[in-house]
């Protein structure tokens, strides 16, 4: 193992491994290299990992460190890299602690100066926007919350960015979401990226509006990639006719507050704007 360690220049510390997230033949000979050389491999589900390690013929030990017991496997971690250990880190698939368990140590290494050294590669956000067409400037999310209340209080805080917007979903919650997405991207394109780079690969593209016309499978895993809104800025800036003969309707029955909140929601405008004609219209009255 020295011997590889010096052909490599491999330094002690954390190294953070992309994998595949579907097609093996994605991995990196650097990725490689590094597993290779590694004195132990932490990883989420020794399974998953241990079938990647057999195909490449690597034969190291491999620990397990998800999000339940990643705190507890902490100190003894920490303690071997301090040691001059060479640890891995990877996740079942793509570039570790990006919606993965790894941030809780890689803080703490950063907190005891050591190294950590990133190992990049295969990214399902990176993929999925390369193919997107939509702008290059993008939001991740990560997975959307559980909670219905957390869920609508995400969409709308970044429905107001003008970029495109990307987030992990199971088929079943997208189905169950459709008109939550329809409400706060309506304008927008979408693109659902589904098992990518596997055998069975499927990417839909159409516009928020007819989202509720697409079939998706209730199988594999999903990456979404909502675009940009190009027509925000100009919402921003002025209200429309019909935005203003809403508020006068609503001036009589509605405080303030509420009707700056339902606008808001329903046609993304900004608050001062809303706000700002409400207090005009109540001094006309």
């Amino acid at each position: 193992m020295h011997k590889e360690e010096n052909l490599n220049n491999l330094k002690p510390g954390l190294y953070c491994v992309a994998t595949p997230i579907g097609n093996l033949g994605d991995i990196t000979f650097r990725a490689l290299e590094t597993l290779k050389c590694s004195d132990l491999i932490l990883c989420e589900d020794t399974r998953v990992s241990k079938k990647l390690l057999e195909k490449f013929k690597i034969n190291k030990k491999l620990v397990s460190n998800h999000k339940f017991n990643e705190k507890k496997n902490l100190e003894t971690i920490v303690e071997l890299l301090e040691s001059k250990k060479i640890i891995s880190l990877i996740s079942d698939a793509g570039t570790p602690a990006i919606s993965d368990p790894g941030r809780i140590l890689i803080n703490e290494c950063i907190k005891k100066k050591i190294n950590v050294y990133p190992v990049p590669g295969p990214s399902a956000v990176s993929t999925a926007v390369s193919i997107s067409g939509f702008s290059d400037k993008y939001f991740f999310c990560g997975f959307l919350p559980e909670k219905k209340s957390e869920l609508i209080n995400l969409f709308e805080l970044i429905s107001k960015l003008n970029c495109s917007i990307v987030f992990f979903i199971s088929p079943k919650k997208i189905k169950k979401n459709i008109e939550n997405i329809k409400k706060y991207f309506l304008g927008r394109n979408i693109l659902i990226c589904r098992e990518t780079t596997k055998y069975y690969e499927e990417y839909l593209r159409t516009d928020i509006k007819n989202l509720s016309n697409i079939k998706i499978s209730t199988k594999g895993e999903i990456t979404v990639v909502i675009s940009e809104d190009n027509n925000l800025k100009s919402r921003l800036k002025e209200l429309e006719e019909s935005d203003k003969k809403i508020i006068k309707n609503l001036i009589k029955k509605m405080s303030i507050k509420d009707i700056v909140k339902k606008i808001n929601i329903d046609k993304k405008i900004q608050k001062k704007l809303i706000y700002n004609y409400c207090i005009n219209l109540k001094n006309e009255i």
